[in-house]
């Protein structure tokens, strides 16, 4: 039974979820949530019963002390809503917790309940996975639909993945089958340097969903950081000339790939954003992340006791490998 005791009539809400593991690599589309809850101080009113979802062999609980007494925190899935005000004031349901280990499809019903119940209009699922990248270029978003009539009125993708999916790729099924209209944001990690944190990943993330719903969100300290994310890794590349190399093909591969992208339309939207900006002032599961093509991959700029394994070369532009989502 869902209560909701507490919580205040919403306007317009928008459900906005990222579960980690399989489908956040770099942890970009959790610590995305996480962002959204912090800066608008989300209040948990939510949590579900990780009994009823989550190995704990898998998925460890933690002990800490609070106050000289001892705690244990289970890992689980928890709800929040946060208040955005503005001209147009909207709310969202924030769901942030780990890919449950079992009974998937309650799970979906659960969280669909809630959406039902607060009056959900949108749910927005986001996440990430390992690709053939370069980090030197703007981080990849791929925003897909099921649902045909969604991905003509917000310039969206109609989902064509077939091949392993996670908990994205079910809950946002589990919605198209409820009638909840539902999109899944997929930024694509560079396969050689997947270590959380990715910045840049999170960054992307968080503009496009802001594009999406229509809301200004603030960025804080995530745009310096992001800088100083990719300084880091131009250092690490710079360090061993394979890698260097590596990095180059896949820029030239991306660049060769993107050209048509150089357009006006994608200049008015970067412009757009900008304006919106300044008008007014104001660690992973076990198993691996998802790929492009659904398989699990381990990062390449990580120490690794087998040795270091050489780089694939990127597929060529306009091949079917250079499918950029899972869902």
């Amino acid at each position: 039974m869902i209560e909701l005791e507490g919580v205040p009539e919403l306007v317009d809400p928008v459900m906005v979820a990222a579960f980690e593991g399989w489908n956040d690599a770099g942890d970009a589309a959790s610590t995305a949530v996480a962002h959204l809850d912090r800066e608008w101080k989300g209040e948990v009113f939510a949590a579900l019963d990780a009994e009823d979802y989550y190995d704990f062999q898998v998925n460890r609980p933690t002990v800490f002390m609070e106050a000289g007494v001892r705690k244990i925190t289970w890992p689980t899935t928890r709800l929040s809503v946060v208040r955005v005000g503005g001209e147009k004031p909207r709310d969202l349901v924030l769901v942030r917790g780990i890919e449950p280990s079992m009974r998937w499809r309650s799970f979906c019903n659960e969280l669909l309940g809630f959406a039902h119940e607060l009056g959900v209009e949108l749910v927005v699922v986001l996440g990430a996975l390992l690709g053939d990248t370069p980090h030197t270029r703007p981080v990849p978003i791929s925003g897909t639909t099921s649902d045909p009539d969604l991905a003509r009125r917000m310039d969206l993708e109609e989902t064509k993945y077939e091949g392993p999916t996670g908990i994205v790729g079910v809950l946002q099924e589990a919605c198209t089958h409820a009638g909840v209209p539902a999109v899944s944001l997929w930024a694509a990690v560079p396969h050689y340097v997947s270590q959380p944190p990715n910045p840049k990943a999170t960054l992307a993330l968080l503009n496009r969903l802001e594009d999406l719903i229509d809301v200004r969100i603030p960025l804080g300290e995530l745009p310096e950081d992001a800088r100083a994310w990719q300084v880091g890794v131009d250092q690490l590349a710079a360090e061993d000339s394979e890698v260097a190399e590596y990095v180059q093909s896949l820029e030239e591969a991306r660049d060769t790939a993107e050209l048509p992208e150089a357009s006006g339309e994608a200049i008015a939207r970067e412009f757009e954003r900008y304006l919106r900006r300044h008008d007014g002032g104001g660690p992973p599961a076990p198993g691996g992340h998802a790929t492009a093509d659904g398989s699990d991959s381990t990062p390449y700029l990580r120490d690794n006791p087998g040795g270091r394994t050489r780089p694939p070369k990127p597929p060529k532009p306009g091949t079917d490998d250079d499918e950029s989502s899972d869902d």
